[in-house]
């Protein structure tokens, strides 16, 4: 089993912008990406520099479809 990786907020918006994401309103320090073909709809704290924790990362990746292999092989 693969480990999660440990990333910024920042870096996790890189990626969802790779797989077709595109950032429709930021509110604060919350990132909110919408993907137009799959209809979803995905929230990302950005803090700061600061790492997500790791249950955050999996609620990110489950919500928007990718798994962890195609996430890793995108940072």
């Amino acid at each position: 089993m693969t480990r999660l990786p440990r990333v910024t907020g920042k870096q996790v918006v890189k990626v969802l912008e790779k797989k077709g994401f595109t950032i429709i309103r930021v509110r604060g320090s919350h990132y909110h990406l919408h993907h137009h073909s799959k209809d979803i709809l995905v929230t990302v704290p950005v803090h700061a520099g600061k790492t997500l924790a790791p249950k955050t990362l999996k609620t990110i990746l489950r919500h928007s479809k990718i798994t962890l292999e195609d996430f890793i092989a995108l940072i």
